[in-house]
């Protein structure tokens, strides 16, 4: 009997391993206008998330008003992580304040490539309307970053790992090698101090640059991960693909 209980004891927990993350509803917001992650963030949705049981709702930004996000803050009352890829929006007050409360309520972030400077303005950029809002230090802050920009050139991005991040969950199962930035390298250092370097990229003759980590924010400490990869080409690359799933799959995990 005992030798029978070990057995079905054992089959469960291998069961369990590969039991697929509880569903969760992951909100997508989108507003940029270099990157295609108004295509590539919905295919990698429908082929990706969807299958996993998550329920994906898809904010773009509006085609007439890119500063505003309809259904934003409805799709974030029953959310239970937001994935951001906007660059430089000011949205209307009551959806950044959405977004505010989002963090604060505890609730992980995903960050990629432009959301760095999702929300922040130039030096010479003002908002004029008083219903426009902006968050120059969502970046430092929420993130965990430093973007100040970006080299120029067209050298892929070659990745290694971050020194003590071997073991790290975003991680499993990824080839480093298999990992390559097809945009331009994004200038991020210094991180925040208490910032989780996770992976470094290198182009020639520049100095590395982090490209991936993890950070908390708030007094609930939210989760936050963030990669400066979002490159098209990016999307292509299965590690690329893992990576965001492992960062959905640590994020979410209680």
């Amino acid at each position: 009997m005992n030798t029978l209980r070990r057995l079905l004891l054992t089959t469960l927990l291998i069961a369990a391993s590969f039991a697929p993350a509880q569903a969760a509803n992951l909100v997508l917001m989108i507003g940029e206008d270099e990157y295609l992650t108004w295509e590539t963030l919905p295919f990698f949705a429908e082929k990706e998330l969807k299958p996993l049981g998550h329920h994906v709702t898809i904010i773009h930004a509006d085609a007439a008003d890119k500063n505003h996000f309809p259904g934003l803050i409805e799709a974030l009352r029953d959310a239970d992580l937001l994935l951001v890829s906007v660059r430089r929006r000011t949205p209307r007050k009551e959806e950044l304040d959405a977004v505010r409360a989002f963090l604060a309520a505890g609730r992980p972030l995903i960050g990629i490539r432009t959301a760095s400077h999702a929300f922040a303005l130039r030096p010479n950029d003002k908002v004029t309307d008083p219903k426009l809002d902006h968050w120059q230090d969502f970046d430092p802050a929420v993130l965990g970053g430093n973007y100040s920009n970006h080299h120029r050139g067209e050298d892929k991005t070659i990745v290694a790992l971050a020194p003590g991040a071997e073991a790290h969950a975003i991680l499993k199962s990824i080839t480093i090698t298999e990992l390559i930035g097809h945009g331009t390298l994004y200038k991020n250092t210094p991180l925040a101090t208490d910032a989780t370097p996770l992976l470094i990229g290198t182009i020639p003759n520049q100095p590395a640059e982090p490209v991936a980590w993890t950070h908390r924010f708030g007094p609930k400490q939210a989760k936050i991960f963030y990669t400066s990869f979002g490159h098209p080409d990016d999307f292509k690359d299965a590690a690329f693909r893992r990576l965001l799933l492992n960062a959905i799959a640590w994020a979410l995990a209680k």
